[in-house]
């Protein structure tokens, strides 16, 4: 099947959110919005699974600019795995806003730029050049600005001008890349290994323009010193901090950066630069210092966006290793820090939705009345964690091993920033599950309430499925592994 097929999966969501701002579904009745919305998304899903079962490798050139300019689309081994993430996660939590989003004003509004985002984080996954990739990764950030804002209050109106502000201006950042990569390379075309001309290790001006990607693109990746934005996002309704912000728009920055780095460069024209150096160094001080204030964070959806702030830069650190193994480790992480973070956001705002508190300290006892919800979280807690028999210890030791078989100062310094983060981690998220099920005497802030309970089935599910998927990773990664092998050895 030609690539063109390609365009369908992105432009049927596109087209189906624009149409909810023309089929005016009144506030008062969800139902037939809901149906709309759900359909629109599922049918997206399966194009998405057609596409990675039938679509050739082979990208087709859509529209030609100038200079090797060009938007092109195709999939390979790297746009299979996002696709493929973001394709299971969107339905599942879709369904979760219905429920979540049933007193908000504005619901067409919200959920045609929640669908529209879907198509072009699609876009991102399917680029075939940097070109592309850029325009669609901007495309990104004006779709979700409403999105981050949506309450119109003046934390959400603060918090939609500051990601404004580093995702726009890291992208400024990020265009002298694709301008320098597409002009001295093989018109910026994504090649497993690298596509620059010559080979040979980048110097000067390439190494410069290098850099500007590394953080222009990590400034959706929350890369030190470019992650502000993304705490002050949490402010955004459930549903968006959980998909988007953990993990659509934040993977896509780290997807970009793999993109720069291994398909536009590659190891050869990068390893043992001070470029490389600079990378990892940046990876390892943002990963320990993102989760020294998640630990001091006392907001609930606050202190999961400083995690994941950290756990972004664990898959940058595995990129920048510049080896089979960091790669293997780095997209694996992306891949389960995806459920396991997605599993914390909703069962963070399920507690938020039924007892409409937000702070650590109100999560006191709330345990012995939603168990479910916060047995989940618990899970998921171990998982980030890096306890075994869960996928996110699977993730952390290919990591650890990566670093320690680098074997450089750079990478020895990076598994022991990987390990201290673990230790934070432990902290910074089992205490919320102390605190839930085992309040101290006389701090039970939900004893003799009846009306605390769990929530609805609709926010139920998704928490389960996700949590269900965390536990079956961890005991059965050997299919992950093995397609994510085949990619670090070009073979995908």
């Amino acid at each position: 099947m030609s690539s063109l097929f390609l365009l369908l999966p992105v432009l049927f969501p596109i087209a189906g959110a624009f149409l909810l701002f023309f089929l005016h579904f009144p506030d008062t009745d969800d139902s037939k919005r809901n149906r709309y919305t759900e359909v629109v998304v599922c049918l997206t899903s399966v194009l998405v699974w057609i596409s990675m079962a039938f679509v050739s490798k082979q990208p087709v050139k859509i529209y030609s600019f100038v200079r090797g300019f060009s938007i092109s689309l195709g999939l390979d081994g790297l746009g299979r795995l996002f696709a493929g993430m973001i394709s299971v996660m969107w339905p599942l939590v879709t369904w979760y806003a219905f429920v979540y989003m049933e007193h908000a004003r504005e619901k067409s509004k919200f959920f045609a730029f929640y669908t529209m985002t879907y198509g072009v984080s699609l876009g991102i996954a399917f680029s075939s050049n940097m070109t592309t990739l850029y325009v669609f990764f901007e495309m990104l950030t004006l779709v979700t600005i409403p999105l981050v804002s949506h309450y119109k209050n003046h934390d959400s109106m603060f918090a939609g001008r500051k990601y404004a502000a580093y995702t726009i201006g890291g992208a400024g950042l990020g265009f002298f890349a694709v301008v320098m990569t597409t002009l001295y390379g093989d018109a910026g075309n994504f090649v497993f290994g690298g596509s620059l001309n010559g080979g040979g290790t980048a110097t000067g001006l390439m190494q410069t323009a290098f850099l500007f990607g590394f953080f222009g693109f990590g400034a959706k990746a929350a890369v030190f010193p470019l992650h502000g934005w993304l705490p002050t996002a949490s402010v955004a309704p459930t549903p968006v901090t959980a998909l988007l912000h953990a993990v659509a728009v934040v993977n896509s920055g780290v997807f970009a950066v793999t993109r720069l780095t291994w398909y536009i460069y590659g190891p050869e024209a990068l390893e043992g630069t001070y470029v490389q150096i600079t990378a990892l160094l940046v990876s390892v001080f943002t990963l320990v210092f993102a989760a020294v204030m998640a630990l001091r964070e006392r907001h609930f959806k606050r202190r999961l966006a400083w995690s994941t702030v950290s756990n972004l830069s664990y898959m940058l650190f595995g990129i920048s290793l510049l080896t089979t193994q960091g790669f293997v480790g780095g997209t694996m992480h992306m891949l389960f820090h995806g459920i396991i973070k997605m599993s914390l956001f909703l069962c963070a705002g399920a507690f938020m939705h039924v007892t409409c508190n937000e702070y650590i300290y109100e999560v006191n006892g709330a345990g012995r009345r939603m168990p479910l919800t916060f047995l989940f979280y618990t899970l998921g807690g171990l998982s980030l964690t890096g306890i075994p028999m869960f996928c996110g210890f699977i993730s952390k030791w290919n990591l650890v091993m990566a670093g320690l078989q680098a074997d450089t100062p750079w990478s020895l310094a990076g598994v022991a920033g990987l390990i201290i983060a673990a230790f934070l981690c432990a902290m910074y998220t089992l205490t919320v599950s102390v605190r839930a099920f085992f309040p101290s005497a006389g701090t039970d802030r939900y004893e003799g309430e009846q009306g605390i309970r769990e929530a609805e089935k609709e926010m139920l599910v998704p928490i389960a499925v996700f949590g269900v998927i965390n536990i079956v990773l961890g005991i059965w990664s050997a299919p992950v592994t093995e397609f994510l092998s085949k990619i670090a050895a070009g073979l995908l």
